[in-house]
């Protein structure tokens, strides 16, 4: 049988461009495509985030999450001085504002130290040092957190996959997948056919989807959720110098509502978490039925709903109202009003959700017989791109039996 390439990837967001520079890398001549439905690179998840270099410290010792964000962030900082991309190692604030955070904040502190990262901890005049507009009882800084241009990034990876020998075809849209013994067949929305030797499926939002395409039940579905930002205005943006995040809850996968001074300069304050609509729905009015129905149909979302609703509610509320929203941002930012706040761009978290209303965690990882499927790569997915995408190479390449990486 003739081949069109030896590992095909579905997705070009961050992590499936890392894993086809990975595999260029562990193993040069092998024939990579990336299939990438949009007319550019990273134009989801990837390209509709805040632009955090996650240190790793909220993360459970010897997950994914913590192995990779840890290891991801230096690598990351390394990657972008050496490619010549922007970025600023700049540290972050974790404030506690209420006197039922603390026990979280000192256990933070005690996770900071197992993971090697470097960790002080702050009373409010030192808060007020690092930054004068906050007020807490309490803080952490975390010296290895930065920002950097992710977008930016991952057209980097899609340039020196390609320099490695990978082809990336973008406006290809995957189908319908067959696989049998000895290859895996893609058909794209243009009717064109790729054969491979093996798959690789990092379609974040659409990484269920495609999984079942590929005849394997995952076990999980993508359940999108909207994240949604504000930026302080220009003549405000003063009010906050770096990165200053609260405590967060630990039911929960999400940080809170932080502040985040990025590489261009702008303040954005967010995200909330609301239900998107669809699974690219980055505003009330995209909706998207067979998704949406999708969405209703699955148990664990209704799980979720029951388990969850007074969050849920307080994030709806944020959504629905600017001085709810403002309300929440005034925990740690007294001086900011309505009116100090603009819309800035919505992003969409491919949070993955078992049957039984549970929220994945950590990075999920599957494999099937030629095939890799990555299931769960939300954030601190872009800071842990690197290690990422060469765990992905290596199951990849151990499928193929190519080489041990």
């Amino acid at each position: 049988m003739s081949y069109d390439c030896d590992v095909l990837v579905i997705g070009g967001g961050i992590v499936g461009l890392s894993s086809a520079y990975a595999i260029t890398r562990a193993a040069p001549g092998t024939r990579v495509v990336v299939l990438e439905k949009e007319p550019g690179p990273g134009r989801h998840q990837t390209g509709r985030n805040s632009g955090v270099i996650h240190s790793g410290i909220y993360y459970r010792p010897g997950s994914f999450k913590a192995r990779f964000a840890v290891r991801g962030a230096a690598e990351m900082v390394r990657f972008c001085a050496e490619e010549g991309l922007p970025y600023e190692v700049t540290g972050k604030l974790i404030v506690a504002t209420e006197r039922q955070e603390l026990p979280r904040l000192h256990a933070l502190v005690q996770r900071g130290r197992e993971h090697g990262i470097p960790v002080r901890e702050l009373g409010p005049a030192q808060i007020a040092e690092h930054e004068p507009a906050v007020r807490g009882l309490a803080a952490i800084h975390v010296g290895t957190t930065g920002v950097c241009d992710y977008g930016a990034v991952a057209r980097r990876l899609a340039r020196l996959a390609e320099e490695g020998g990978a082809h990336i075809r973008y406006g290809a849209e995957v189908r319908a997948i067959g696989r049998r013994s000895s290859s895996v067949a893609v058909r794209t929305a243009d009717g064109a056919v790729l054969r491979s030797r093996a798959l690789v499926n990092c379609a974040g939002l659409h990484s269920d989807r495609v999984a079942r395409l590929a005849g394997d039940e995952p076990g999980m579905r993508i359940i999108p959720f909207r994240g949604e930002y504000h930026a302080l205005a220009p003549g405000r943006a003063g009010l906050v110098r770096g990165l200053v995040y609260p405590v967060p809850d630990p039911a929960f996968p999400f940080l809170g509502v932080h502040l985040t001074r990025g590489i261009d300069g702008r303040v954005h304050i967010g995200p909330n978490a609301v239900p998107a609509l669809a699974r690219e729905g980055y505003d009330w009015r995209t909706l998207r039925a067979a998704e949406l129905a999708g969405t209703l149909a699955f148990p664990g979302s209704w799980r979720i709903a029951r388990r969850h609703w007074r969050y849920g509610t307080g994030e709806l509320r944020r959504s629905l109202s600017r001085r709810a929203f403002t309300e929440a941002v005034r925990r740690m930012l007294p001086e900011v009003r309505p009116a100090d706040l603009v819309p800035a761009p919505a992003g969409v978290r491919a949070q993955a959700v078992l049957p039984d209303g549970t929220l994945v965690d950590d990075f999920l990882f599957a494999e099937a017989p030629r095939t890799v499927h990555v299931l769960n790569a939300p954030s601190p997915a872009a800071t842990a791109s690197l290690p990422i995408g060469r765990e992905v190479a290596r199951r990849a390449l151990a499928a193929l039996g190519a080489v041990r990486v």
